[in-house]
């Protein structure tokens, strides 16, 4: 950990908790090779990128309508989320990798934050590090589903779509039924960087690790949007 330049350093805000989770990400083998904190700080500046430059594509949703709820009306707009989800301790605004986070922090998150799509996949695979940590996620998604959670109701509001508790189940039954977070993914999905931590991590291994490098990474487009033909 000592050995990250001060630049990385900055970008990853928690080095020693980071450091652990990709201590643990090695032993369960999530990929063949593992980024340094040098590289997993481009993997943030990505995520501060498309925060900035795709914000539609965070914490938005196109398939399914706003619920009909007075609440999830008023939480449409995402930045009226933001002090609940805080209050929640269901988002870490300075951990933007997520690689920081706890095991209750990322159950939180799944639980109380909207994921367009199957973009909560990157949070299932980080899971995968906490043993059981899956089978908990699906019990309180039920929960949630069937409203034997007293805040059930306030859970579905805060994630302001429709069917979002229902979607999250029906993938983490049948990643718990396979044994395979990537199980129902198309093979795009499985390598897009904002949909799974495996191509995240890829990508981040791919990086240089010097700043000078950094730089030239990023005027060379390393930063955008993904591209399945770039990346085929």
């Amino acid at each position: 950990m000592s050995s990250a330049p001060f630049w990385a350093r900055a970008l990853v805000m928690f080095p020693r908790a980071v450091q652990e989770s990709l201590d643990r990400i090695a032993d369960a083998k999530i990929v063949s090779k593992t980024p340094t904190l040098s590289q997993v700080a481009l993997g943030v500046a990505r995520m501060q990128y498309r925060l900035l430059t795709r914000p539609e594509s965070v914490g938005m949703c196109t398939a399914h309508p706003v619920r009909r709820t007075w609440r999830a009306r008023a939480l449409e707009p995402r930045p009226m989320r933001f002090p609940f989800l805080l209050r929640e301790q269901a988002v870490a605004p300075l951990d933007f990798s997520g690689l920081a986070s706890s095991r209750e922090r990322i159950l939180r998150h799944l639980l109380g934050a909207h994921h367009d799509g199957n973009q909560f996949v990157y949070d299932l695979e980080l899971l995968t590090i906490h043993p059981g940590a899956l089978e908990e996620l699906r019990d309180r998604a039920r929960a949630v589903v069937d409203g034997t959670d007293p805040r059930a109701a306030w859970l579905r509001d805060l994630c302001v779509y429709e069917s979002y508790h229902e979607h999250l189940l029906e993938v983490v039954e049948a990643v718990l039924a396979r044994g395979s977070v990537l199980s129902e993914l198309s093979d795009r999905e499985a390598r897009d960087p904002d949909i799974t931590l495996s191509a995240y991590l890829r990508w981040c291994a791919e990086q240089p690790a010097d700043l000078m490098g950094a730089i030239r990474a990023f005027r060379a487009g390393a930063f955008a949007a993904f591209d399945p033909k770039a990346a085929s």
